[in-house]
């Protein structure tokens, strides 16, 4: 026996419930040549029985079957009696007295939610997978480590056996206690992917559904970047162990990739991911210099490259469309550090491969974008929030002054407004059609941002339309864009100054829109 064996409990009872049955054929067959008594829920002891094991059922500790088609199994008093009462003479006297029999081990895996999200659509198809009773069974045996162990993970069923093979059928307290943290972890991960599978988007980050250790309840922020946005805080108990999780990307060329190599594939994907016709994106610095919807990729891919001739060095691009050998003509003389695609035509990368410096991605890039959270740091803290997918309807638009637009400029304002809330505020986009002419972003006044985004444009402001990410403080913005021939504006309104700010664009003969919504980016 190894030292100090003697202080810890013996393992001579069991409860196994578990949905995933691997493993199962050795610990069961393990657990009985330890002596080990063995209990279980219908499903797992028919499995036990089915390999030669003798197992009793949890029904003869309850004295019913299961309740409600098995949503009422294990949430018994019989059953978490004899896992939670404490190991003291009161404990043991008071189980006595109840007629109730303790449970030393606890294996236990949950049914499993995260699997069925794909095939249950909406939150009431997906409720039905959430598991009550493992995550119950799971928890009281953590709770009670002192004295009881839990698995939750079949992977554990190995070095649980050895150790009691060696240690006489008794885990350690370190083991007890590792265990049990594992319990807790597996725990905090399901109910995170619960939270996020039942929750509408803008919901999102009630949960945090990575693996990220953290102290205490996240806090609640009024709201995220923008007030229809829900956001939380947590605060970082320590770095999650580094293994690597795979990226949802493939890396086809080039060296790997970097922290803001990664930024801007986010930056980039984000918005194709917006259109579901053909759509490319010229990022740099996390922040859209270029987007473009056309016919064919070519085509979008040439607009989008053309909005700004000195931005655009070094850039990261982005196309929503598998790519062909005939669409790099669009590339032809740019300077391209990073290229995203959902895919490429046969012979395409053998043609990219001439460009020595180019890291080439493949990645899933869909419309509507899936991803439901964003998250980054400040002062120490997780900031989470719901990701911003909200559509603009035209037809909802506020007309405040000039004339209504017809259709395809309704269209055009919608576009604009699409990339705007992609760009670092103060943001200004000035577009032409469903191509971006212009774009103005991160300045610390929004007349800054317009003057910026005018340049870019030079003569292709004329006719332009402009979307804004927020309300105008002042009429001179308004100002600068009718000096540069802008022709209708797009904005969320609710300045002070409105009145102000309508009637600049009104002397100018501009067409105005609110939409009562802002889309500011931080």
């Amino acid at each position: 026996m190894a030292a100090g064996a003697g202080r810890e409990p013996r393992i001579e009872r069991a409860l196994l419930s578990v949905q995933e049955k691997r493993g199962l054929d050795q610990l069961g067959p393990g657990l009985q040549a330890l002596g080990v008594e063995l209990w279980a829920t219908s499903g797992t002891r028919a499995d036990l029985v089915r390999i030669g094991c003798p197992v009793h059922a949890v029904e003869e500790l309850t004295g019913v079957d299961a309740w409600f088609g098995g949503r009422v199994k294990t949430l018994h008093p019989a059953v978490f009696g004899g896992i939670l009462a404490p190991r003291t003479p009161e404990g043991l006297r008071e189980l006595t007295e109840r007629g109730l029999r303790s449970f030393d081990l606890v294996v236990v895996n949950f049914y499993p939610f995260e699997r069925h999200l794909a095939e249950a659509p909406t939150a009431t198809d997906r409720e039905e997978f959430v598991d009550i009773g493992g995550v119950s069974l799971a928890r009281a045996a953590a709770k009670n480590h002192a004295s009881v162990g839990v698995v939750t993970d079949p992977s554990e069923y190995p070095a649980l056996l050895e150790e009691l093979r060696t240690r006489d059928g008794r885990l350690s307290d370190a083991s007890r206690l590792r265990l049990a943290i594992a319990a807790f972890a597996r725990c905090s991960r399901y109910d995170a992917a619960i939270a996020l599978g039942l929750a509408p988007a803008a919901d999102a980050p009630a949960a945090l559904p990575a693996e990220v250790r953290f102290r205490g309840d996240p806090l609640a922020l009024r709201y995220g970047e923008n007030p229809h946005q829900a956001a939380a805080v947590y605060d970082f108990a320590g770095p999650a162990p580094l293994e690597e999780p795979p990226l949802p990307l493939t890396t086809l060329k080039g060296e790997s990739l970097s922290y803001t190599n990664l930024l801007d594939l986010e930056a980039a994907i984000g918005l194709v991911e917006e259109f579901d016709r053909p759509a490319a994106a010229v990022v740099k610095h996390a922040t859209p210099c270029g987007v473009a919807v056309a016919p064919t990729i070519e085509a979008a891919l040439a607009a989008a490259i053309a909005t700004d001739s000195v931005a655009r060095y070094g850039c990261a691009v982005a196309v929503n469309r598998t790519l062909g050998t005939a669409d790099l003509a669009a590339l032809h003389g740019v300077f391209v550090d990073l290229l995203a695609v959902p895919g490429l035509h046969d012979g395409t990368l053998a043609e990219l491969g001439r460009r020595a410096k180019l890291k080439v991605v493949q990645a899933p890039i869909v419309h509507p974008s899936p991803r439901r959270w964003e998250a980054r740091t400040a002062l120490g803290r997780l900031l989470v929030q719901a990701a911003d997918h909200r559509p603009l309807e035209p037809a909802k638009l506020r007309h405040v002054c000039g004339p209504r637009l017809g259709d395809a400029e309704l269209d055009a304002l919608a576009f604009g407004w699409s990339v705007v809330r992609h760009a670092k505020s103060n943001a200004i986009v000035l577009a032409q059609g469903s191509a971006t002419v212009g774009v103005g972003s991160g300045q610390p006044t929004r007349v800054k941002a317009v003057e910026l985004a005018c340049e870019v444009a030079g003569a292709r402001a004329r006719g332009a339309v402009l979307a804004s990410d927020a309300f105008f403080p002042f009429a001179d913005g308004i100002e600068t864009a009718a000096r540069h021939g802008v022709r209708a504006i797009v904005q969320p309104g609710g300045s002070l100054r409105d009145p102000e700010v309508i009637a600049a664009a009104d002397r100018a003969g501009m067409s105005m829109y609110f939409t009562g919504w802002r889309v500011f980016r931080h």
